[in-house]
């Protein structure tokens, strides 16, 4: 057994990870990042098509040209990387259990960051009647297929969900000579970004299905078929629409799940909107010294995001763990002067806020992120105390496959009264 100390111990090697260990390197703590694959990156190693980093770095990059820039700046450094290691538990007081090939690491830190990301959503959490064969498979596996493994997953693909990871294999398989025969979406709008939909199914001519859903799965041993049918404005199937399509291949891209397992079994308080940790607006955890940011938090559409997210959280993380080390002991040293909470509730048209938790005094900016539940061609965010209007914004339009956010300053959250009832955060229909 092998034991370490860090101030700072990032969950993560991924963009998330990265950018969080690099600032908490910036603000003088020693770190350490643990990843359990074989190379830094996460999701961007296969993610080989171009678009990352258009607002970080003011280029059009690849997924692996990004990770790349930050794997670079990490070498640079001596924050410390186990690569093939794999957190087993997590102990009080900041204690960190690892496994690899050398054996059992038992690793005190001053504060971790979760930077795990998130995984996909498979068959079993949407229960499709019918069999169960081979060449049903989600869109992020298809994409290490092809991009990776250098394998073909089928011939004649059906895509389910209209998510970005869908709807960029849509093009990639047609590119790599395999026929997409459409992507079928419950809801009655696209689930993707907007650039997505345009340059991976309205330029290769791939249908786009609305309000349709697969119904049943055929075929055994292999996939044979899909059952489709359109559903209602209460997402009840319409039986009449019923209509079978040959194939081989379906991939579903119905949504990621943030990767919280090591959460939970440490007693983070999670989100049931986001299923990741409810967080203030330090990114800081309701257990002392563990930090969340990037996809473990709540899902994100653009890496820049996360970027951003992770530095303010690494940048925190640093803060922490930095003031426990110099002797302001506290049950959060970054707040030791905390005498209240707001909380903040998602209100109407909103699926989640992040963070959920303001404290006064509010000691800095910091960025609300949420999600709208549905389109809106013409609406504005109201943050409400009962019947007290305190913020109005001014009228947009709004996408649920668009993370939304705006900057709180501390002079406007210090001024906002009634601690001991929830913040509303709404969208209204202007």
């Amino acid at each position: 057994m092998k034991k370490l100390n860090y101030d700072v111990v990032v969950i993560g090697g991924g963009p998330a990870g990265m950018a969080a260990a690099l600032n908490a390197k910036e603000a003088g703590a020693t770190v350490a990042i643990i990843e359990r694959n074989d190379e830094l990156g996460g999701i961007l190693n296969q993610c080989i098509h171009s678009g990352f980093g258009l607002s970080y770095f003011k280029a059009e990059l690849t997924g692996p040209e990004y990770a790349e820039r930050f794997i670079n700046r990490v070498n640079d450094t001596d924050i410390e990387v186990y690569l093939n290691t794999m957190v087993i538990d997590l102990g009080p007081g900041c204690q960190i259990i690892a496994s690899n090939q050398s054996g059992i690491l038992v690793i005190s830190a001053g504060s971790i960051v979760l930077a795990m990301g998130c995984r996909e959503r498979t068959r079993g959490a949407i229960k499709i009647p019918g069999s169960r064969p081979a060449g049903v498979l989600t869109a992020g596996l298809a994409q290490r297929y092809v991009n990776i493994e250098n394998c073909k997953p089928g011939q004649r693909i059906v895509i389910l969900g209209s998510g970005d990871i869908g709807l960029i294999m849509a093009r990639r398989l047609t590119l790599e000579g395999m026929q997409v025969l459409g992507v079928y979406e419950l809801m009655p709008y696209a689930n993707g970004l907007y650039r997505n939909i345009k340059n991976c199914l309205d330029d290769f001519d791939i249908p786009l299905h609305l309000s349709t859903t697969v119904t049943n799965i055929i075929g055994h041993p292999h996939l044979e078929a899909v059952e489709v049918a359109q559903v209602d404005k209460n997402l009840a199937v319409i039986d009449e629409t019923r209509e079978v399509i040959p194939c081989d291949t379906l991939l579903l891209s119905i949504g990621l799940i943030p990767e919280n397992e090591l959460s939970q079994r440490v007693g983070i308080g999670l989100n049931p909107q986001t299923n990741g940790p409810r967080v203030d607006e330090f990114l800081s955890t309701d257990q002392p010294g563990i930090f969340a940011c990037g996809n473990v938090l709540h899902v994100h559409d653009l890496v820049d995001n996360v970027t951003l997210e992770a530095e303010a959280a690494g940048a925190a993380a640093a803060a922490y763990a930095l003031a426990e080390r110099s002797g302001e002991v506290g049950n959060n040293a970054l707040l030791k002067d905390t005498c209240a909470l707001i909380q903040l509730e998602a209100g109407e048209n909103i699926g989640y806020t992040v963070p959920s938790i303001l404290h006064q005094p509010f000691k800095r900016e910091a960025r609300l992120s949420f999600r709208v539940k549905r389109p809106l061609t013409q609406a504005r965010v109201v943050i409400t105390s009962g019947d007290q209007i305190l913020y109005q914004g001014e009228p947009r339009a709004f996408k649920p496959s668009v993370m939304e956010g705006l900057w709180l300053a501390p002079d406007d959250v210090n001024g906002w009264p009634s601690l001991e009832r929830p913040i509303t955060v709404s969208i209204q229909e202007v």
